[in-house]
């Protein structure tokens, strides 16, 4: 069985530096290529810890509705249950580390509703339209997560 360490997910390229299983089930760590403009939508989970480092770029994070900017070299750690997003903004993409503990929700998330990239690509190519909303929402709902409207 191939293990896929690379997927598109949502028009973001991640890499797995570390499934749960690689690390006693300890956590989950992706590395991601986040295009301008690109991100997660609004989202909570209970029960699972995640925190994001910023390596390259601008992202723009929205924490219980407390929206900041941070550069290459921030931490930014999500509350337990706290709705989130975020979205690269800028001129070019952002690179960013995410760490999640114990990681199962969000490997499964990822790796199912995302497409395993075979090729050693280092950007996202662009997706051929919209997500499918409804499976994506199937999908994160199955994981544990919920994942909300954007704001009107």
């Amino acid at each position: 069985m191939t293990v896929h360490r690379r997927y598109e997910v949502l028009g973001i390229l991640m890499t797995f530096h570390a499934f749960p299983r690689d690390v006693m089930d300890k956590y989950c760590l992706v590395e991601c290529v986040v295009p301008p403009g690109r991100g997660a939508p609004p989202n909570h989970h209970a029960g699972e810890t995640e925190a994001f480092y910023v390596l390259d770029g601008i992202v723009e994070f929205t924490i219980d509705g407390q929206t900041r900017s941070h550069g290459a070299g921030a931490h930014v750690a999500i509350p337990d249950g706290a709705v989130h997003a975020f979205t690269a903004v800028g001129e070019r993409p952002a690179r960013i580390l995410i760490l999640n503990a114990p990681g199962h929700m969000h490997e499964a998330f990822f790796t199912s509703v995302g497409t395993p990239v075979a090729d050693d690509r280092t950007v996202p190519q662009p997706p051929d339209g919209p997500p499918d909303v409804a499976h994506v929402v199937a999908v994160a709902e199955r994981s544990g997560m919920t994942i909300l409207p954007p704001p009107a």
